[in-house]
């Protein structure tokens, strides 16, 4: 039985795209799919379909100029990854962040570089909170 996606997310495919427009902001078919990471070889009208199924979702919107559909994010980059990880955090984390910033902190790909920016980003977030 095929398993039905949750249309307030992006299936993998669909963030490819969005991250390849994203990228440059708008454009057509051709420029998103020349501006996507991983240079997976599509034809058009595979990348047209994706484009379409993202408009019907509400992730873009489309403007006719010319002869070719243009596309725009209706949804940020920002605000995307903010529901995507308030929605990790509540179906893989029990709806606790600090078990998902646990996970982070423990994860032996961090290096103390990184560990030494997490920690300025809290002491930023608390000096905020604060005032």
């Amino acid at each position: 039985m095929a398993r039905k996606h949750d249309p307030d997310f992006l299936t993998s495919v669909e963030l490819e795209f969005m991250n390849g427009l994203w990228a440059i902001g708008s454009g057509t078919v051709r420029e998103i799919m020349a501006n996507m990471e991983a240079q997976t070889d599509r034809a058009y009208t595979s990348g047209a379909t994706v484009m379409r199924i993202l408009e019907q979702k509400g992730f873009v919107s489309s403007s006719k100029e010319d002869r070719a559909f243009v596309y725009h994010p209706t949804v940020s980059k920002s605000d995307y990854q903010g529901r995507s990880i308030r929605q990790m955090s509540k179906s893989l984390f029990g709806n606790t962040p600090t078990a998902l910033v646990a996970r982070l902190v423990d994860d032996e790909m961090l290096t103390d570089d990184m560990i030494e920016q997490i920690r300025d980003m809290l002491d930023t977030k608390l000096e905020k909170n604060d005032d």
